[in-house]
């Protein structure tokens, strides 16, 4: 992964571009940004080809019945790589994060829904004998939600790049959708011609589909970039119990902290997860004890860091590792 030094205005422009709408033309991007074409698409394919940014598609399981968890496991101290790279090439988990000494994992899954009933994943843990404790907490509500750490561009920049889509309300998945997910997961600016061969319609009809899955909130783009590209070097799941008559107050505090990535309302023996990222452990610590633990309503709170990311968003992708 690049060095923070790496990146310079123009490429932090660009990431936020591609944030606001991953499939952005390169001429849409320059537009905004008063570059050249050329300038965007080398600049793209430079990153792209250094592992330092990944354009990704995903389907929003919500929007079908689907089920999001968090799930914890703890394996044994020989077994936690190869259970998180095993996680990570399943379709139903979203991301997948080796924590504390390397012995835990935490993944998220989506389940329900149209999926097979023999796939469930939650199911299938329980009885892997390399997994000595799980524990899986159903979300509830998102306070933040996958929150990017760059935004450099103006309003005006951001709304000459944002699409026009129109919501449509009902959106069914065929087969040749997932075909079609399956190859953006894996390049969310795969070319309509490869979209065209992976779902058998024409390059007109996959054009329209894209923009129907995309206004109903079906299909979602997010950039893949590590952290440490941005210059930050600590990660941290947070797990809190918080008093059920604090809850919303306690999630929506920490929803406004720049740190915060993700907040979110759980079932479970916890009833509040987030996703914090900061500069370094010094910064994480100060973040701890001087922005989460005076929140009233906090009972307790347990901190697990970040060892490695296996899978960030959506598939993994077949070439490029995770940082």
């Amino acid at each position: 992964m690049a060095k923070s030094s790496a990146l310079d205005a123009v490429d932090y422009a660009l990431v936020h571009a591609l944030q606001i709408d991953g499939r952005a033309s390169f001429r849409t991007i320059a537009d905004a940004l008063d570059v050249s074409e050329h300038t965007v698409a080398r600049r793209y394919r430079k990153l792209r080809a250094h592992g330092v940014l990944r354009v990704a598609g995903w389907l929003n399981g919500q929007r079908f019945g689907r089920t999001s968890w968090s799930v914890r496991l703890v394996c044994t101290p020989d077994a936690a790589n190869q259970v998180a790279e095993a996680l990570a090439r399943r379709d139903d988990t979203v991301w997948v994060r080796l924590l504390s000494g390397g012995t835990e994992i935490a993944c998220g899954v989506q389940e329900g829904g149209d999926q097979d009933g023999d796939a469930l994943l939650l199911k299938k843990l329980p009885r892997t004998p390399r997994i000595v404790a799980m524990s899986a907490h159903a979300t509830l509500h998102m306070f933040a939600g996958w929150r990017s750490r760059v935004a450099v561009l103006t309003d005006e920049q951001a709304e000459r790049i944002r699409p026009a889509l129109p919501y449509e309300k009902e959106i069914s998945l065929s087969a040749q959708d997932r075909a079609m997910a399956r190859v953006l997961a894996q390049d969310g600016r795969a070319g309509y011609g490869e979209l065209a061969a992976a779902s058998g319609w024409s390059h007109t009809t996959v054009r329209r589909r894209l923009a129907e899955l995309r206004s109903g909130d079906a299909l979602r783009f997010d950039v893949e970039i590590s952290s440490q590209a941005l210059g930050y070097h600590a990660e941290a799941w947070l797990w809190m119990k918080v008093e059920p008559s604090a809850l919303a107050s306690v999630g929506e505090a920490m929803a406004a902290h720049p740190e915060a990535d993700v907040v979110a309302a759980t079932t479970g023996p916890t009833n509040l997860m987030a996703g914090v990222t900061c500069r370094d452990t010094r910064d994480l610590y100060r973040y701890l004890t001087e922005r989460v633990a005076p929140l009233h309503g906090v009972r307790e709170l347990e901190t697990a860091p970040v060892i490695r990311t296996v899978k960030r968003v959506g598939t993994l992708p077949s070439s490029t590792s995770q940082g």
